[in-house]
């Protein structure tokens, strides 16, 4: 592990306890994987405000300081913290106030989650709180080397930004928020971007459904590796790039992509392979869109429908929009519930702009900050839930041992009106 005087003055202790805690932890990772030095950082995407009985626990020891000490710096003593040394975010959290009444999430949980972020804010943390931090501003330029939590943000930052980053844990992202360092490894380096295989798409993908069903098929056939899209494919806007690389990586374990003469690293089939192009493509045609489809919907037997879950990843402006134009003038089911989440900052736009209005004269709600899949629950008495995210419909079922049906937004807005689900594949 070569160290710059720089690194070796925080590891030694020159910029105090807490940034020698996490040189150590940095240099104990890099050693691990085996990197030969660092990467300066300059945006770093972290978790440390949301509540957990731990750290309620940690917090009623010794403060923010020990919380963060445990948890973010795995260390055994409690340090101070300083201000953050580079610009640094919280992702998604807990539920907020918002949620009051409508989720049944600890009201501990939600003050806890308050005096964490004062503690933060005051040290230079940005609470976004949520799990696109690109949506609401957190946009890194192409080439920046970042250290990022969130495998759907993750995804997105390397593919859709050009930015480079591996998926990291709290602790990694902990202390790269007091050095402005992390291990120069994976994502950092140009040959660990490059495609590996070539996905030929013989059926037409124009809609978010068809997004998320390719992004689910492609990370269960390529896994980890990074996958180049061709084919039969409409121009892609944010939203359906933020539902592919979500769905690629819940099934698989994709942390870039490419689509040529889409994302900014492949201008060319055989740009984003780096050279020569593989002879075999993995096609995916019009029976492997009705295979993911009916795999994504193999959890579901009652067409009885609770619960209807979008915004996974976060909702962004134009998916609140069109919920509110779905649901003008309607009213949801007796016992079903329909939860849109969506970036706190996106949510006030959405409430200025009249979305939110309409969307709660339905019985629907916005809220912001987390997901039943973070915070682990759902309305009361839930069984049967919907939602238009393959990332949902792959680990809500298992996180809260429930029935899923994965649509469209339409197809999940009838069944939050009807109580039933009749979305088939069109």
């Amino acid at each position: 592990m070569i160290l710059t005087d720089d690194d070796r003055r925080m590891l030694d202790g020159a910029e105090g306890p807490a940034v020698a805690a996490a040189m150590d932890l940095l240099t104990r990772y890099a050693e691990a994987l085996d990197a030969e030095r660092f990467c300066s950082v300059r945006n770093v995407a972290g978790t440390a405000t949301q509540p957990s009985p731990l750290k309620a626990a940690l917090v009623a020891e010794g403060g923010w300081d020990r919380a963060f000490s445990v948890i973010n710096l795995d260390s055994d003593e409690t340090h101070e913290i300083p201000p953050m040394a580079v610009p640094t975010c919280q992702l998604q959290q807990g539920f907020g106030a918002d949620a009051a009444a409508v989720a049944p999430y600890p009201a501990q949980f939600v003050e806890l989650q308050a005096d964490a972020e004062t503690f933060y804010g005051r040290r230079g943390v940005s609470i976004l709180a949520t799990c696109t931090p690109y949506q609401v501003g957190n946009l890194p330029v192409r080439g920046e080397h970042c250290a990022w939590m969130e495998s759907s943000a993750v995804v997105y930052a390397n593919s859709v930004l050009g930015a480079r980053t591996n998926c990291e844990g709290t602790a990694s992202t902990g202390a790269a928020s007091l050095t402005g360092r992390v291990p120069c490894w994976g994502n950092h380096h140009d040959e660990h971007r490059r495609g590996t295989h070539l996905v030929r798409v013989d059926t037409p993908v124009g809609g978010f459904l068809d997004w998320g069903l390719l992004g689910y098929f492609t990370g269960d056939v390529v896994q980890e590796a990074r996958p180049v899209v061709t084919g039969d494919l409409a121009l892609p806007d944010l939203t359906d790039l933020k539902h592919f690389g979500a769905a690629a990586a819940s099934s698989g374990g994709v942390e870039m992509y490419h689509v040529p003469g889409v994302t900014p690293e492949a201008p060319t089939v055989e740009a984003a392979f780096g050279g020569g192009v593989p002879a075999d493509a993995v096609v995916y045609g019009a029976a492997e869109r009705a295979a993911t489809y009916a795999r994504l919907n193999d959890q579901g037997s009652s067409a009885d429908v609770d619960f209807v879950l979008l915004g996974c990843p976060h909702a962004s402006l134009d998916q609140i929009r069109d919920v509110a134009r779905l649901l003008d003038g309607r009213r949801l089911h007796d016992g079903t519930s329909l939860w849109i989440m969506a970036p706190r900052a996106l949510a006030a736009v959405a409430e200025r702009s009249g979305y939110t209005a309409v969307i709660e004269a339905a019985g629907a709600k916005v809220l912001t900050d987390s997901c039943p899949a973070m915070s682990r629950l759902a309305p009361p008495g839930t069984r049967v839930f919907a939602t238009d995210s393959a990332k949902q419909a792959h680990y809500l079922p298992a996180i809260l041992g429930i029935e899923a049906w994965f649509g469209t937004t339409e197809d999940c807005v009838q069944a939050a009106v009807t109580g039933r689900w009749s979305g088939e594949l069109r």
